[in-house]
């Protein structure tokens, strides 16, 4: 019986179908806006041809049956889809946990590593990646099965590195009480990265999209703008560092995630990496383990494949 999977976000529903090697084929991207829900764009891919199961990337926890989506209008219930599809078994995942099940299936080209040592076998991996949000996930092999760990890890506490960052966050603070990685390590937190900088200089930039930080900084007429997509990677590179303490992880760590994308060729992997190792007395440590940037872009689906073939 064939097996669905989709990744859901904001704008886009991206279907596939698992072929015989666990591997997304015959892909296809719906807008979100042209359906009432996920069922009908489901049944807008499949047509009349049945499925026997059906995995769901969502960005957002997964706890419960009623399923809320972060940017998209759509709101479901795990039983009810079930139902209406008339499938056997069907599946929600976190995006992040998606993202750590695909980690293990990168081909060489899929991914450019940006330093460290070699992969430890049987050590965790740990992935992180900034988007509309930020996502921290983690991944252990259990008797040669790999286990995904669900966090919430982009919610914890914003670490301020100099005197410019400790202003920032005292802006941010005023205006959001905790102030998250988050806060500053996705789409929108390199909004408010560039608007808090120009506050502290007396300049009110009035970005409101990232694409906009990124534009100025490319035409080289915005010093403020430069300077928060430095402060950006510097601040990806530490909490990729963290985070690698955290799980142990010389298994890898892997950033992945839109804004790495979007970055292009402003992504500065020297400051990332600089970051990375800067923890003090575990700088040698963290030099040991591989850092890598993701470049394949259908991860989301990889990881939700790899799933499926966990439900059988």
């Amino acid at each position: 019986m064939r097996r669905l999977v989709s990744d859901i976000g904001g704008t886009n529903a991206r279907f596939a179908l698992v072929d015989d090697h666990g591997l997304p084929r015959d892909e296809k991207t719906l807008k979100t806006r042209d359906f009432k829900g996920v069922v009908e764009a489901a049944r807008a891919y499949l047509g009349d041809e049945p499925v026997g199961s059906v995995v769901l990337v969502v960005a957002g926890p997964v706890e419960q049956d009623q399923i809320a989506l972060t940017n998209c209008p759509w709101t479901f219930s795990l039983e009810e889809t079930k139902r209406a599809l008339g499938v056997e078994r069907l599946l929600a995942i976190n995006d992040f946990v998606a993202q750590a099940l695909a980690m293990p299936r990168l081909d060489a080209d899929d991914v450019e590593k940006l330093g460290g040592g070699e992969v430890v076998a049987d050590r965790p991996i740990a992935v992180i990646g900034p988007g509309t949000g930020l996502g921290v996930a983690g991944l252990l092999e259990v008797d040669g099965v790999f286990r995904p760990i669900a966090t919430e890890g982009g919610h914890v506490a914003f670490a301020p590195k100099d005197e410019v960052e400790a202003k920032v966050l005292g802006l941010l603070r005023q205006r959001f009480g905790h102030v998250s990685n988050e806060r500053l390590l996705s789409g929108p937190g390199l909004v408010n990265f560039a608007n808090a900088l120009g506050e502290l200089q007396g300049v009110e930039l009035r970005i409101e999209h990232p694409s906009k930080v990124l534009e100025r900084a490319e035409r080289q007429d915005c010093p403020i703008c430069i300077d928060a997509i430095h402060r950006f990677c510097a601040l990806l590179g530490a909490a990729a560092g963290d985070l690698a303490l955290t799980y142990g992880a010389r298994g890898g760590v892997y950033l992945t995630g839109g804004m790495i994308a979007h970055l292009g060729n402003r992504f500065d992997q020297d400051r990332v990496l600089r970051a990375f190792v800067d923890k003090g007395r575990f700088e040698n440590y963290l030099r040991a383990i591989p850092l890598y940037r993701v470049l394949r872009t259908d991860t989301g689906l990889l990881g939700a494949a790899a799933a499926s073939l966990m439900m059988a």
